[in-house]
C-alpha cells in the first residue's frame, strides 16, 4: 500500500512539473513602449492569450528606457526577451548590424508602402513590421486663430507672423519640441523646407547655409514666442501645456491628436482644434513622412514561433483598423481606404497624410548606427539658438565643429561616405 501511494505521488509530482514545464514554454516576453500603439496591444492582449494559449508578459517603457534596457540585455546576452516594438530610424541600423533582430523573410508584408520597409529592411530582407507612421503637422487652435483674425499660416513667414500677434503672457504663440535631442526630429522638416540635410550621401551637412537658416529661425520661434522652459520639452511636455489651453499652435507628429483631444485629458473641445500641413519654407513644402514605431522578433528569442505568431496579431489589420479609429496614423496602407475609418478619422489627418506622402521626406533625424550620439550633437545647436532668440554669434562655429563629431562618429562605425 504504502509503495502504492509512494508510485502515485511521484506521478502526480511529475505531471504536475510537466504541466508547469508546459506552461512556461508557452509564455513569451513582450516589451512595449508607452505609445498608443503600445497602450492598445496592452489592452488587447488578455483577446489574444484567450484566443492563443500563450501567456504574455508584457513591459511598457518610455521610448529611452526601452532602448536602453533592450540594448542593455541584448549585449550582455541575458535577455529574455522574445518581440519588442523597435524604433527603425532611431536604433534600426544598430540593432541589425550587431544581430538582435529575427529575420521575418516570407512574411506577407506587401500591405506596407515602399518607402517604409525600406528603412526596416536590410540586405533585402524585411526585420521589422511597420506599426505607426508620422509625417509633421500644424496643430493649432481655431477659435484663437479666428478671433485674432489670422487664417490657417501656409509659408513659415506667416507661422511666425501669427505666433508673434497671439503670443502672451497667457498663451504661447507656438510650441515645438526644444529639448535636445528630442528636438531633433521636429527641427528636421524645417530644415528640409530651407533646403538642407542632415547627412548627404553619409556626411554631416547640417553646418550648411540653408541648415543654419533653419536652425536659427527655429530657435527664433520658439525663443520668441515658444512656452516658458521649452529647452527642457519634448512632446510629452507640451501636449499637456497645449491641452491646457495654453498654446495657440504647435508643431510636432501627426500620431498626437487622439490624445490631444481626448475628454478625459483636456479642456480644448476637439473642433477647436485642427490640423494643417506644416507650413512651407523658402524653399520646399516636404515635412518628413516616416516609420516612426515597428515591432520585431528578437534574435536571441526561444521561442521565434510563438513570438512569430504574436507578432501576426500584433500587426494585423484588424488592430490596425482599431488604432486608426483611435487616431494613432497606422502603417498599413489598406486601412486608410476602409470605409468605417474614413467615416470616423479627421479628415485633416487624411489630408496631411497624403500631401506628406507625396511631397514628404522618409528620414526625421540622421539615418546612421550611432543616431542617438547625432541627436545629442546637434540638439546642442537647437538649445544655443533657442536661448539666443536663433541670434548666437557663435552657432556656425558650434555647427562646424559638431559636423566634425558626426562625421567622426560615421567614420567609427564605417559609414562615412556610403
Amino acid at each position: 500500500m504504502k509503495k502504492s501511494l509512494m508510485v502515485f505521488l511521484v506521478v502526480l509530482a511529475s505531471l504536475v512539473l510537466c504541466a508547469s514545464a508546459l506552461a512556461q514554454t508557452n509564455e513569451i516576453r513582450v516589451l512595449l513602449a508607452n505609445h498608443p500603439y503600445g497602450d492598445l496591444l496592452k489592452a488587447a492582449i488578455p483577446e489574444f492569450e484567450q484566443a492563443s494559449g500563450i501567456k504574455v508578459n508584457v513591459e511598457s517603457l518610455q521610448e529611452g528606457q526601452l532602448t536602453t534596457k533592450l540594448t542593455t540585455e541584448f549585449a550582455t546576452k541575458s535577455s529574455s526577451v522574445d518581440v519588442f516594438m523597435t524604433r527603425p530610424l532611431q536604433e534600426g541600423k544598430m540593432f541589425y548590424k550587431n544581430g538582435w533582430y529575427e529575420s521575418l523573410a516570407g512574411m506577407d508584408l506587401s500591405d506596407y508602402p515602399k518607402n517604409v520597409m525600406s528603412v526596416v529592411s536590410f540586405g533585402g530582407r524585411p526585420y521589422i513590421v511597420p506599426l505607426v507612421t508620422e509625417w509633421q503637422v500644424l496643430y493649432y487652435r481655431k477659435d484663437v486663430l479666428k478671433n485674432a483674425k489670422l487664417n490657417v499660416p501656409k509659408t513659415f513667414a506667416e507661422l511666425e507672423a501669427a505666433a508673434k500677434k497671439i503670443n502672451s503672457a497667457d498663451m504661447a504663440g507656438i510650441a515645438s519640441r526644444g529639448k535636445g535631442a528630442a528636438a531633433v526630429t521636429q527641427l528636421s522638416s524645417y530644415v528640409y523646407n530651407y533646403g538642407g540635410l542632415y547627412l548627404d550621401k553619409g556626411v554631416a551637412v547640417f553646418n550648411s547655409k540653408p541648415a543654419l537658416e533653419a536652425i536659427r529661425f527655429y530657435g527664433k520661434l520658439l525663443g520668441n514666442y515658444g512656452p516658458k522652459g521649452v529647452t527642457s520639452m519634448s512632446w510629452e511636455n507640451i501636449m499637456p501645456v497645449f491641452q491646457a489651453g495654453k498654446v495657440a499652435m504647435w508643431t510636432d507628429a501627426s500620431v498626437f491628436y487622439g490624445q490631444i483631444i481626448d475628454p478625459a485629458k483636456t479642456q480644448i473641445p476637439a473642433e477647436n482644434v485642427g490640423i494643417a500641413n506644416l507650413p512651407a519654407g523658402p524653399k520646399n513644402s516636404s515635412p518628413f513622412i516616416v516609420c516612426s514605431w515597428g515591432i520585431a522578433v528578437a534574435k536571441q528569442s526561444k521561442k521565434t514561433a510563438l513570438a512569430k505568431k504574436f507578432l501576426d496579431w500584433a500587426q494585423s489589420k484588424e488592430l490596425a483598423k482599431k488604432g486608426m479609429i483611435a487616431n494613432i496614423t497606422m502603417a498599413r496602407s489598406s486601412v486608410w481606404q476602409d470605409k468605417e475609418v474614413l467615416a470616423k478619422i479627421n479628415p485633416g489627418l487624411v489630408e496631411t497624410r497624403a500631401f506628406a506622402a507625396k511631397n514628404g521626406y522618409p528620414l526625421d533625424r540622421p539615418y546612421m548606427s550611432a543616431v542617438g550620439e547625432a541627436r545629442d550633437i546637434i540638439g546642442e545647436l537647437v538649445i544655443e539658438s533657442i536661448d539666443t532668440k536663433g541670434a548666437s554669434a557663435k552657432l556656425e562655429k558650434m555647427a562646424k565643429e559638431n559636423v566634425a563629431k558626426v562625421n567622426e562618429l560615421l567614420k567609427d562605425t564605417g559609414e562615412y561616405g556610403k
